[in-house]
């Protein structure tokens, strides 16, 4: 059985046992999370909600809050020494998903 979730304006398509890095939520480690907005659930039939499938939720629990590994935006600029290094470090919540229900 499958899900497929929507959170941080991004997609998921996720499963029972599931390791998932999603934006940053504001829940506490070892904390569970439950996700309202299913877009479809999956298995022996599909059921696709219409945005929503109605009363279907999904359970996580959070595993860890970090940053992802450090980019580097550089701007250039030819003939103008016009330069600008710039990094930035995403903020992500590690989850396991624990239960589909729906």
């Amino acid at each position: 059985m499958y899900a497929i979730i929507k959170t941080g304006g991004k997609q998921y398509k996720v499963a029972e046992g599931d390791i998932i890095f999603i934006e940053k939520l504001d829940a506490e480690v070892d904390s569970t999370v439950t996700f309202d907005e299913v877009l479809a659930i999956g298995g022996e039939e599909l059921k696709v909600g219409n945005p929503t499938v109605e009363g279907a939720s999904i359970t996580a629990k959070v595993l860890r809050q970090a940053k992802s590994k450090k980019i580097i935006v550089f701007k250039y600029k030819a003939k103008k020494g016009y330069r600008k290094k710039q990094g930035h470090r995403q903020p992500y919540t590690k989850l396991e998903i624990q239960k589909i229900n729906g």
